[in-house]
């Protein structure tokens, strides 16, 4: 043998999936010489001769490797053993043996028949001699892992939820050796006594701050990604009333989207608290309403106009075209894009949905299949006194767009409403009511589709309330609320978003889809909590100071007017409310009113038109011109 061919060898053998295949096959000439002498001590008979032992051997560990190889033994490592590596096993020393007898039967004939007791002998023998090394390896390596000690840096750990989640996580702290892992709280009562990896269950998650100040923990990880909100809010207040450290895993919804891993640590966010269960839906005919279209989003830059993006940008439409004025808004979603989906066909706007210009060349050269309309003016202290800007960009610019989508056969127009539409007291509300009346309106004049979807605040959005609370405790205080009842629907930006797909590819044309908002949070319960998870106490590290409802602000919103009946759709979170039916010829008049108004800048002549259109405004502000008022809307 050559030098060359030698240390060629002597690589494989060196390699640990080389050296695996070479003990396996010197366990499977073992196996076979153990067999032939166990035989030949029992019965008598000599199975072994010496004149064909070479080459007997040689064609038992060519088979036998052969099958050894082709059950997939060796897609496995030692360290992970497990019943998939027994099963294996098995199967190789049956149908090993089996090829094995049947080709020494071929080249022997009738001699064969000594050597029927070794049928049972060799596969046991075999499966023994391939398996046991295999799990002592594994229980070697399991109990030679770094073992729980106390050490300089290393922080004494709790794991509240012994579940399936908690045991991945033990594992991986662990082999990090940064913790001391002390135990497991958990509210099963089957697992009072019991260990998980070793590691006792101390009791209940309420037992938290005696066993924390029993055995001097310094950290503790909620293990639950499948909690919800209530439960959550629970563990959490339990968490703060223990004042020791605590962190969570990732939800299921953040596991799901691959966005991190089990190991990962992070402090417990509002969205953990107001969060719902991860949204179910129905992904198939989502992604057959947009799988291979040309979508358009306007707004894209925002906050739900960019998480919009993300979302369709994973269903291969043909292409994406992105439309909003603010450049540095346009520019990180450009980046975001352009770098997570290269292969994806992305066109970005600077342009605004006012301009009759912009909207024509955009829509008449991309020819978007779907529109999903996003872009309003929608922060309702500065719009109470902007009415000609709001009226501008809210209807005159949902109007064009809306009249182009229809000119130049887009299939679907997806108009993002506000639960502040709903009997609005507030110009920003009523200006999307009124893109809301004018989208209907137009679904029956037309063959695009337009779909109205209502919903109300967003965690975490541009311009709301959770980032003005997290400025505010950064600075040391106060916090300021508006009124000790207020309270407002929450959802996050991704449930928003899913569901708004989800609306796109259920509806007809017409409807008015409202999302499942769940509970209402109250605005002072969301303060406290953000002072909490600070690190701070409400009302004596942070104040939370009552400053007076605003102009147009309501202590409650609403999801669906008096007017509107409601019904379950084939979506558990995504109901239909009937719309009101408006007259066309009145409310084009008023329109055409309207842009003669925004043109001269008569902020006066908009609010009475807004009064007379949305007379729900009238009656909740008071107004003065609510003689005037001559409502166009109708119930169906």
């Amino acid at each position: 043998m050559s030098a060359k061919k030698m240390k060629q060898l002597l690589q494989i053998v060196r390699h640990p999936r080389g050296a695996v295949v070479v003990h396996d096959l010197l366990m499977v000439v073992v196996a076979w010489v153990a067999s032939s002498w166990l035989i030949e001590r029992i019965a008598g008979v000599s199975l072994i001769s010496t004149s064909h032992l070479l080459g007997e051997l040689t064609l038992v560990v060519l088979l036998q490797g052969v099958v050894l190889w082709a059950t997939g033994l060796y897609k496995g490592l030692w360290r992970f053993a497990s019943f998939q590596d027994m099963w294996n096993i098995a199967r190789s020393a049956f149908f090993g043996t089996a090829l094995i007898f049947t080709s020494l039967a071929l080249m022997r004939g009738a001699v064969i028949r000594e050597w029927v007791p070794a049928l049972l002998v060799y596969p046991v023998l075999l499966f023994v001699s391939l398996g046991l090394p295999r799990m002592c390896y594994r229980f070697w390596k399991d109990s030679h892992r770094p073992q729980p000690r106390v050490k300089t840096g290393q922080k004494r750990v709790i794991i509240l939820g012994a579940g399936r989640s908690g045991a991945l996580l033990e594992r991986e702290l662990r082999h990090r050796g940064e913790f001391e892992i002390l135990g497991y709280l958990d509210d099963d009562t089957r697992l009072r006594g019991a260990q998980v990896h070793g590691i006792p269950v101390l009791g209940t998650i309420d037992q938290l701050p005696q066993v924390g100040k029993e055995l001097d923990v310094d950290m503790v990880i909620i293990a639950m990604p499948s909690a919800n909100n209530q439960q959550m809010q629970r563990i959490v207040e339990i968490c703060e009333k223990s004042e020791i450290t605590f962190r969570t895993l990732p939800t299921l919804q953040d596991l799901g989207n691959n966005a991190t891993r089990i190991g990962v640590l992070k402090r417990v966010a509002i969205d953990d608290l107001l969060g719902r269960e991860p949204v179910s839906l129905n992904w198939n005919s989502i992604r057959d309403g947009l799988a291979g279209k040309r979508v358009m989003i306007t707004g894209g830059g925002g906050s739900i106009g960019s998480e919009l993006c993300r979302q369709i940008a994973r269903l291969n439409p043909v292409e994406l075209i992105v439309v909003d004025n603010s450049e540095y808004s346009l520019y990180r979603i450009d980046h975001e894009l352009r770098s997570d989906y290269q292969d994806l066909i992305f066109y970005s706007i600077l342009g605004d949905i006012c301009d009759p210009a912009t909207v024509e060349k955009v829509v008449g050269e991309y020819k978007p299949d779907m529109i999903f309309h996003a872009a309003a003016y929608k922060h309702l202290p500065i719009l109470q006194t902007q009415i000609r800007e709001a009226v501008r960009n809210n209807v005159l610019g949902t109007m064009r767009l809306a009249e182009v989508a229809e000119r130049h056969g887009v299939g679907t127009f997806v108009l993002i409403s506000t639960d502040k539409a709903v009997n609005p007291a507030n110009i920003m509300g009523a200006t999307k009511r009124v893109a809301e009346m004018y989208c209907q309106n137009m679904s029956a004049r037309s063959k695009t589709r337009f779909i109205t979807v209502r919903f109300g605040n967003v965690l975490n959005s541009n311009g709301s309330v959770v980032p003005l609370f997290q400025e505010q405790i950064s600075k040391g205080g106060p916090v300021t609320v508006t009124h000790p009842e207020i309270s407002r629907y929450f959802m996050t930006i991704s449930e928003a978003s899913q569901l708004i797909m989800q609306a796109a590819v259920l509806g007809s044309g017409g409807e008015i889809y409202v999302l499942d908002m769940g509970e209402p949070v109250k605005i002072t319960y969301l303060a406290e909590q953000l002072i909490r998870l600070a690190g701070h106490e409400p009302g004596q590290d942070i104040q939370i100071v009552y400053t007076g409802l605003r102009p147009g602000e309501k202590l409650f919103e609403e999801l669906f007017h008096e007017l509107e009946p409601y019904e379950k759709t084939t979506h558990e979170k995504i109901f239909l409310a009937h719309p009101r039916q408006a007259d066309w010829d009145d409310l084009r008049a008023e329109l055409r009113n309207t842009e003669l108004a925004v043109r001269r800048y008569d902020t006066r002549a908009l609010q009475r038109i807004l009064l007379r259109l949305v007379p729900e405004l009238a009656k909740a502000t008071g107004a003065e011109e609510t003689a005037d008022v001559v409502p166009i809307t109708r119930s169906l």
